[in-house]
């Protein structure tokens, strides 16, 4: 018995790292390079590359994310060092909060600086305080690096996370239901930019106290997959027919049902993923999700137009291969960075990292 055990251990932890990178790679389809902008975008709307991008850009993109802030609450509630508040938020800082600031910064001086010399496609600073947002994202979504208002909440979470995980069940579910209120309602900056983090790092922590993790793992894998199939459907329908008439409530509504869904079909792929021929890749590429996370806008903002010259843009005849292969490009790059930076910087590696590069 002791032996099931430590093998299921083993196998949720792999999960989790397993989700980290399926998630975070399929966050590149979010951003991934089109060439075009948002006039030329809604124009393609309903063709065959545009009908697409937002397939991959849902299925593994938006609808895989929130899978990673309920596995940072899940992790959170099972941690006794989240209970000393100035050494977890210390923690915290330096493995999050930090390393956002370093990257928002390093994408200023990158994509900023290849506009101001180089003629870019990108934004440039208009004031301080335009620098300020886009350094600690204050009240507004950034320009540059739009994925980092995900590790902005999430840091206040984690803020917040000695006293989530001291609440009672009921009162969990309440700031869960307050935060599926917001989100649904349109609400949350300045506080929250995406109130759905709270909701999922909330559910993370009820999650872990519940064993709902193993419950999930043991849904049939068809089962996990039919409900996020079927509410994508409905929200793909909704997307073609622009909204169908639908009031911006239901619409929120739907979306946020989609991710729910999602979030069991991810962790139940992942958990799969663990036990499958994928597993040695997929852990050798883990220590990188981080880093990938935080550079691939800067990687895209700078190296899409190049291969872009190439494969010409969203509309093209040979766009949707490249469209497919960014995440593997981007990662392969970053790969070669993070390599690259832990043989001549190990500490900035670390700090870039969040820690998760650790020194060779």
């Amino acid at each position: 018995m002791p032996d099931i055990v430590l093998a299921d251990a083993t196998r949720r932890s792999d999960a989790i790292a397993i989700a980290r990178v399926i998630c975070i790679l399929g966050v590149v389809y979010v951003h991934a390079w089109t060439g075009r902008n948002g006039q030329d975008l809604e124009m393609l709307r309903g063709s065959t590359q545009e009908g697409l991008r937002w397939v991959l850009m849902e299925i593994f993109g938006r609808s895989a994310v929130p899978l990673l802030g309920l596995i940072s609450g899940w992790l959170v509630g099972g941690s006794a060092r989240t209970r000393n508040w100035f050494d977890h938020v210390g923690r915290k800082a330096r493995t999050i909060l930090l390393p956002m600031l370093l990257w928002n910064a390093v994408a200023i001086l990158l994509v900023s600086g290849a506009a101001w010399l180089l003629g870019l496609s990108a934004p440039l600073p208009q004031s301080g305080g335009w620098i300020a947002e886009e350094l600690f994202i204050i009240n507004r979504n950034p320009d540059i690096n739009v994925q980092m208002p995900f590790l902005r909440d999430l840091f206040l979470c984690m803020v917040a996370a000695p006293l989530l995980v001291r609440l009672p069940n009921w009162m969990l579910m309440a700031v869960a239901l307050v935060a599926l209120s917001c989100q649904v309602a349109g609400l949350g900056p300045p506080v929250l930019m995406r109130p759905s983090i709270l909701f999922f790092f909330t559910i993370g922590i009820l999650a872990r106290r519940e064993g709902w993790a193993d419950r999930a793992a043991a849904v049939p894998l068809l089962a996990a997959l039919l409900p996020f199939g079927l509410l994508m459907s409905a929200q793909l329908y909704v997307s073609l027919k622009a909204g169908a008439g639908l009031a911006p409530l239901m619409l929120a509504s739907l979306d946020m049902a989609v991710r729910i869904a999602a979030s069991l079909c991810f962790w139940r792929l992942a958990w799969a993923l663990a036990e499958s021929p994928a597993r040695g890749l997929l852990m050798r590429v883990e220590p990188y999700a981080f880093f990938l996370f935080c550079a691939h806008l800067i990687l895209i903002w700078l190296g899409g137009p190049v291969l872009g010259a190439l494969f010409g843009p969203l509309g093209s005849p040979l766009y949707p291969l490249y469209l497919i292969a960014q995440p593997l490009l981007v990662l392969a790059v970053v790969i070669l960075i993070g390599n690259l930076m832990q043989r001549l910087s190990p500490t900035l590696a670390g700090l870039l990292s969040g820690g998760r590069l650790a020194a060779t």
